[in-house]
Parts: C-alpha cells; sequence; structure tokens
C-alpha cells in the first residue's frame, strides 16, 4: 500500500486529531502498549438479571452478593483458615457494610485486633479481585477520598523487605488508630462489589408487582455499568409518563390489584383521593359492604376498557377489534334482578360483576364527564412528577428494546412470528416491518412518544407495546376482560405468540441472531418476561443453549407457580453460568444469623481457553485502536505529521 493510499484526506485528518491526544511517538509507544496488556486480560464479568417487579430487598441482596460469586471468592481463598461460620459473617459484612458494623458495635466485637484482622481479609479479596483488571482501571474504581491509600494496601506482596512490610502494617495501625477502620470497611466492601462485577444487564421489568420499583431505580442509578433492555411494565410506566391516558389507567389498575398504590402516592406524588371520591360514589353508593380498595379497582378497570376500546377503534392496524368486548356486554333479567351476559365464541356467559354504571349501552367507550375528570387530574401528576421524569429518563439513557454485547442478542419479550415460524410483518404508518427492523422502528417510536411528538398516534403506540397482538413487549393476546369479569377460568387463557413454540428449536434461534448479525457459536438469546416453571420440570436452557430465559420469578406472586425465587446469569472469563435462587428471607436473617440466598449454580457452557478482553467487543474496539495508533506511528515516521521533538 503505497503512503498516497494509506493517508487519505480523511485519514489524515483524523490522524492529526489523534495526534492531539497522543503527541509523539514515544506517548502513542505507551498506549500502544498499554492496550495490548489489556488485551490480554481476562473478560469482565457481566450479571444478567431480569423481571425485578419492585422486590427491592431480594434484589439488592443479589447485587450485593453479584449471584454468589462473592461467597465463592470467600470460600476459595478463606476455606483453610476461617470456619463456615466466619466466612458468612465476612460475607455479610461485605454485602450490608454499614448495618452489620452497627451490629457488631452493638455486640462489642469491635476490637483492633477485630479490625486489623477484617481489614486485612478485605485487602486479600480485593487483590484477587483486581487481579483480573489494569491497575488504572483499579484506580478509578477507587473511592476518592482513599484512593492512594487502598492503592499502596492493594499492591502490597507479601514478600517485600522488612522496612516495606511495616510500612503497611503502620498504615493499618493508623486507620484503626484514627478511628476511621469503618469507614475503610465500607469503602473495600463497595470496591469489592464493583470488582466482582464489570457489566450489569437488566433484561427488563422494573416495575409492578412488588413495592418498590422506585428504591430499585435509585439503586441502579448509581451502578458503575449497565445496560437495561426495556420489559413490558417499564414501556407501561414510560407511556404513563408521557402522558397515555391508557398507560396511566393500566398503571393504577396493576398497583390497585396488587396493593402498591404506596409507590403512586409516596413514590411519586401520585394522588388518587380523586380516583377514590369517584369510585365511591359510582361503585359503592347504598352499598353497606362497599370497599374503597374494590371500589376503586372496578372503576379504574371500566375506564381502561373504555380507553382501550377508543385506541382500538382508532387503529385498525392493530388488528385488534376482537378486544372490543365492553358493547357486547348486555343487561339480562335474571331471578334476582338484573345481571349482566356476554356471547364470546358462540357461547354464553354470565358475568360475576354487574357494575357498569357508567357505561352507556349506545356509547360504551365514551368517558362520562366525571371520568374524564379524574383522567384529566392523574395525567397531569404523570407529566409532571420530578420524580418519575428522572427515573423514566433513566430508563431511557441506559435502555433500549434489544442490546447486542459480547455476541450475545438481549430482549424481554420476544420476537414476534407467524404461523409459519417467519418473522411476523407488521403494518404501521403505511409501512411493513419484520425482524430487526420491527425491533429498531418500535425503538424509535418510543423515544418519539417522550423526547419528540407527544401525539395521540405515538402515545397509543405506547399503549400498543405493552398490550398488542405483536407487539415484541408482550408476545400474547392480553385477556384482562375475561379475567376481570368471567368465571370461566378457560376464558381468560392468554395465546402466546409462535415465538414460544419456535424458539426453543437452535433453527429458529440461529434465524433470529442472524438477523442481529451474530453468527458466533457462543451467540445466545437471553429473555426474561415469561416465568420458568422449575417446579413442573421446565429449564431455562432451550434450544440446545442458544435461548436462555432468566425469568425465575423474583415476583413473591409467582414463587408457587415457578419453584424458585429467580434465575440470574452469570457471564465471565471461563463461560456461562445459569444461578437458581431460593426466596431471600429477609434483611433482619442476613444481618443477625448471616443467611445468604440459596443459590444453585449450573456451568452449562464453559470454554476450553479462558476469555480474554481480546475476545470481547470491547476488545475489538482497542484492536481498532491499536491499528490507528500503529498508523500515527507511521505517519510520524514518514513525516506525514510532524509534531515538536519528544526524545524518539
Amino acid at each position: 500500500m503505497t503512503g498516497e493510499e494509506r493517508y487519505s484526506q480523511e485519514k489524515l485528518k483524523y490522524l492529526e486529531l489523534l495526534s492531539e491526544q497522543y503527541p509523539g511517538m514515544r506517548s502513542a509507544y505507551t498506549e500502544i502498549i498499554n492496550l495490548m496488556a489489556i488485551l490480554n486480560l481476562p473478560k469482565g464479568t457481566e450479571h444478567f438479571m431480569s423481571d425485578l417487579h419492585g422486590e427491592y430487598e431480594a434484589f439488592c441482596h443479589i447485587l450485593n452478593n453479584c449471584s454468589g460469586v462473592i461467597r465463592e471468592k470467600v470460600d476459595r481463598i478463606f476455606s483453610d483458615r476461617l470456619s463456615t461460620s466466619e466466612r458468612r459473617e465476612l460475607c455479610t459484612l461485605i454485602y450490608y457494610p454499614k448495618e452489620k458494623l452497627e451490629l457488631i458495635k452493638r455486640d462489642r466485637m469491635d476490637t483492633p485486633e477485630w479490625y486489623r484482622l477484617t481489614l486485612t481479609q478485605l485487602i486479600e479479596l480485593s487483590k484477587l479481585l483486581a487481579s483480573k483488571y489494569t491497575r488504572s482501571k483499579v484506580r478509578k474504581a477507587l473511592p476518592h477520598e482513599y484512593a492512594y491509600i487502598i492503592d499502596e494496601l492493594l499492591h502490597a506482596q507479601p514478600n517485600e523487605e522488612d522496612n516495606r512490610q511495616l510500612y503497611h502494617e503502620k498504615i493499618l495501625e493508623t486507620i484503626i488508630g484514627i478511628q476511621s477502620a469503618e469507614d475503610f470497611i465500607i469503602s473495600l466492601s463497595a470496591l469489592i462489589k464493583r470488582l466482582a462485577v464489570d457489566h450489569l444487564h437488566i433484561v427488563g421489568d422494573i416495575f409492578d408487582r412488588g413495592a418498590k420499583a422506585d428504591e430499585i431505580i435509585e439503586l441502579l442509578m448509581n451502578y458503575h455499568s449497565l445496560d437495561i433492555e426495556w420489559g413490558n411494565h417499564d414501556i407501561l410506566w414510560m407511556g404513563a409518563a408521557a402522558g397515555s391516558e391508557a398507560c396511566i389507567a393500566t398503571v393504577i389498575r396493576n398497583n390497585v390489584k396488587y396493593s402498591n398504590t404506596k409507590i403512586l402516592e409516596n413514590g411519586y406524588g401520585i394522588s388518587l383521593r380523586r380516583l377514590g371520591s369517584f369510585a365511591d360514589k359510582f361503585y359503592g353508593y347504598g352499598r353497606e359492604d362497599s370497599d374503597s380498595a374494590q371500589n376503586m379497582f372496578k372503576a379504574i378497570s371500566v375506564i381502561l376498557f373504555k380507553l382501550e376500546g377508543q385506541i382500538i377503534k382508532r387503529h385498525p392496524e392493530y388488528e385488534m377489534e376482537d378486544r372490543l368486548l365492553l358493547d357486547k356486554v348486555r343487561p339480562v333479567e335474571g331471578p334476582e334482578g338484573t345481571e349482566y351476559h356476554i356471547e364470546l365464541s358462540g357461547k354464553d356467559y354470565r358475568l360475576k360483576d354487574a357494575d357498569f354504571p357508567t357505561v352507556d349501552p349506545e356509547d360504551p367507550y365514551a368517558l362520562i364527564p366525571e371520568e374524564t375528570e379524574v383522567m384529566a387530574e392523574l395525567r397531569s401528576m404523570f407529566e409532571s412528577g420530578r420524580r418519575l421524569k428522572k427515573h423514566i429518563e433513566f430508563l431511557y439513557s441506559k435502555g433500549s428494546l434489544y442490546c447486542l454485547w459480547n455476541d450475545n442478542l438481549l430482549f424481554h419479550g420476544c420476537m414476534p412470528l407467524d404461523e409459519d415460524g417467519n418473522f411476523a410483518a407488521v403494518s404501521f404508518e403505511g409501512k411493513i416491518y419484520k425482524g430487526k427492523a420491527y425491533f429498531d422502528y418500535a425503538e424509535k417510536r418510543a423515544r418519539q412518544a417522550y423526547f419528540g411528538r407527544r401525539t395521540e398516534d405515538n402515545l397509543d403506540f405506547m399503549w400498543y407495546l405493552w398490550g398488542g397482538r405483536k407487539s415484541p413487549l408482550c408476545g400474547r393476546n392480553i385477556k384482562t376482560f375475561e379475567k376481570t369479569y368471567i368465571e370461566d377460568e378457560s376464558m381468560g387463557i392468554e395465546e402466546s405468540d409462535p415465538y414460544y413454540s419456535y424458539s426453543k428449536s437452535e433453527r429458529t434461534c440461529g434465524m433470529i441472531l442472524r438477523e442481529f448479525g451474530l453468527y458466533s457459536r457462543v451467540s445466545h438469546i437471553i429473555n426474561g418476561h415469561t416465568p420458568v416453571r422449575v417446579s413442573g420440570g421446565e429449564s431455562p436452557i432451550k434450544a440446545g443453549g442458544k435461548l436462555i430465559v432468566i425469568d425465575g420469578g423474583f415476583c413473591r406472586a409467582y414463587h408457587k407457580k415457578t419453584g424458585i425465587a429467580g434465575y440470574t446469569l452469570i457471564y465471565n472469563s471461563h463461560g456461562l453460568r445459569i444461578k437458581a435462587h431460593k426466596p431471600f428471607e429477609g434483611l433482619e436473617k442476613a444481618l443477625t444469623e448471616n443467611l445468604d440466598i440459596e443459590s444453585g449454580s449450573d456451568f452449562f457452557e464453559s470454554e476450553p481457553h479462558r476469555i480474554m478482553v481480546a475476545d470481547t467487543d470491547n476488545g475489538k474496539i482497542i484492536s481498532e485502536k491499536i491499528k490507528d495508533l500503529q498508523l500515527l506511528l507511521s505517519a510520524y515516521r514518514e513525516g506525514m505529521i510532524v509534531v515538536e521533538e519528544d526524545g524518539l
């Protein structure tokens, strides 16, 4: 290749910009050496979690113990020096340093000798975890106030000369003597958790069912490195914050149903007082057994079915006309007075609830004035709430509909397929979309709905992403009306997208992975959304290992169905490990009895050779930068770029 070919105008301009960062051959040499060293380090640990559903305590514990990684490291180092109970005590201290230190002080165990031993143990554990990173990266992870001291302690060697060893001992002695040992323990515990996991993936559904989704988001906002794949419950809240009244009604209905109204009222300052008054007036009037919560649930359900009907009528392209059911409800005089019936699939069903005081048979999907006023007030609160706005914008900044990371494809729900197992074609705004193009289009519309044009069409599309027939986040035919009003449980069975049948085959998973440009033998689809029924013999690993479903049921409501309390996934330099977790027994037991979440581990895909940074996405970026720096060196040598003398 001639110099002219190597140094096009565009390339030369780029190299000139690069030379500002590396002004001279010496700085380019140094960076190449540094980057080559990074390529030969083991890849960092990735931690995958999904379907958190507001279960803050369980999530927080698994985040703290890194799905058991920290306990494994403690056992590895200290199994021949510490008893099982001592190792558990050390782990609990790392998970909850502030809370555990309070108990230790209460029990008068906080002696100078205890502090010395504990600090020594934490430093030893930190050294092991730091060994797979560059010293520069570890320094960036250190708490600013103690960076120099901790850096010195981390790089102390057991065979150092006596005066160097004495120097490090004096550091510990001083830390204890000036009563800063507690702060150091807290800082070292944070460092250990930071080094144990390099990157966190949240594969959807932070919101709903559990009571503390807002606290989970606050925790995630301070996490060092993560991505979020939006789940259907996340997009529902995003749509509500954008102003979709159908999404707002669904959010409120979900939280009233699961008795989680505190997250609305206390977490986000959304008052339900007006809705409650309206509900009591229309659904509780004159009844001795009137229950305000039940009245509210009935009222918001009817409002929701009206709003959904309006959307479905506005959008025939959604192909959801069979969900228009309010207009099919009819009053029938029974032996005990008026009752309501509906005819579905040629069969008549009596509805178990006869409360439709705001439904006009002539125009069943129209809101009455009082309902319009209730929804206008709720919409104003969802759109203007500062804390909700901060949390939703965090979901947008760190989130997306799907993620490609180290040859894996992450998405929450499904890839919509047709009955033959091919990519389903959907039509929106006069164009046909399928496969990856559909995912990209859906994400674009989701972003427009909040940041761009908050048009009625875009807000309606947010509702469609929540529960639409071919939504990549939903994947089933939602039958909220039938579940609410019809006693025959078979009428509430929700048919799933063909994806959930076809994705069990390697062929289908291979087709989907190739659609996203993934051809590696180590590529996988990683899903959440569908609880794995372990108690029924179901495995989270499907399609010959190509599909991994990590929704094992964090939500307490699913524990009986799944038989466990959640799956997580660990991907480190040795391969992939699925972790099945038993229910968390609570923070108090964790602190007082050192109870950890018991987790089964299955190393279902181990690599014959250790995976290095060079094998990762980041490694590819680093390799490209090395090539650019090598070209910059050539430009320096050939005089294509001239800088001041740097001694070479």
